[in-house]
């Protein structure tokens, strides 16, 4: 990757620590507002940090700029862990999260454009893809330097204007676009293979034209490393299938379908924020700073 499109890069050992402390945020936002998409915003938390960490060429000082690098959440109801890396990037302050949900405030439950530093408005699955790819044609017409990147929930999937979007990245040759799927198996109402089956995933994104990379996507140094490879192959676009759990970083919300937007209670969030506080100890004294 050029590094005309990165932003200022963590380390490995403060990427891994800002997982931790954003899945203590994203907890924490959710608790007070009363509502949230719980497992669905743990899941993703790796990906956001490592692309507004190491990634993006964006930042609130080149917001506006026409060359920064665009990131578009198609998969808007896991907003939470957007807002917590805007805020933590510096794109407004962290105690305007305080007002999720809340009457008149600008963040609510999926991204909007009244939020500095969001793209474009997403949360009708399945529309954020088609966005990105018309962005980034946008880009391949008047010779931009800059790259989009656009997450996707497995369950959006099921959603045909995905694949409608795929066949023309694929038939504009878009390098620029650089597609995640959040792969943690669960959607609403339980297994995607047993609501409508996806797979065989990889296969079906490669027979649309993708270039296609399988990755841990709660790994931080494997996001790091495939992120790194992007674009896989001239001339196609790049789609990584990030192999996540639902809920990860609290061990009694992972994998749990129930917590897709389920609210801690007083007594589970004590308990997850400890155990988030236990890992983040154990990182540090790993790290050797501690």
């Amino acid at each position: 990757m050029d590094s005309n499109h990165r932003c200022e890069k963590l380390s490995l050992a403060k990427l891994e620590r800002k997982s931790i402390q954003y899945r203590k945020n994203v907890l924490s936002m959710i608790k007070k507002a009363n509502a949230g998409h719980t497992g669905g915003d743990l899941s993703c938390v790796d990906i956001l940090n490592v692309l507004y960490n190491y990634v993006l060429n964006v930042s609130p000082e080149n917001f506006m700029d026409l060359d920064r690098d665009r990131y578009i959440h198609s998969k808007g109801h896991s907003v939470e862990a957007l807002y917590t890396v805007l805020a933590d990037r510096g794109f407004f302050p962290s105690e305007e999260l305080d007002t999720l949900n809340q009457f008149q405030s600008h963040f609510v439950g999926h991204p909007t454009r009244k939020v500095f530093g969001v793209e474009h408005n997403t949360g009708a699955l399945g529309h954020g893809l088609s966005v990105s790819v018309g962005v980034a044609l946008a880009g391949k017409m008047d010779g931009r330097s800059y790259r989009v990147y656009t997450l996707l929930g497995d369950g959006e999937l099921q959603e045909g204007s995905n694949w409608e979007a795929s066949m023309s990245a694929a038939h504009f040759g878009l390098d620029n676009l650089v597609v995640t799927v959040d792969r943690n198996t669960l959607q609403i109402t339980g297994r995607t293979e047993e609501v409508s089956s996806l797979e065989p995933l990889a296969d079906k994104f490669t027979a649309f034209g993708y270039a296609v990379r399988t990755v841990n996507g709660n790994d931080v140094a494997a996001l790091v490393e495939i992120f790194d490879q992007a674009p896989f192959e001239k001339g196609k676009p790049s789609l990584i299938l990030a192999r996540t759990t639902k809920g990860k970083g609290v061990s009694f919300i992972e994998d749990q379908a129930n917590w897709h937007h389920r609210i801690p209670t007083d007594e589970e969030l004590t308990a997850a924020l400890t155990e988030l506080q236990a890992a983040e100890e154990a990182r540090q004294v790993q790290d050797g700073t501690r």
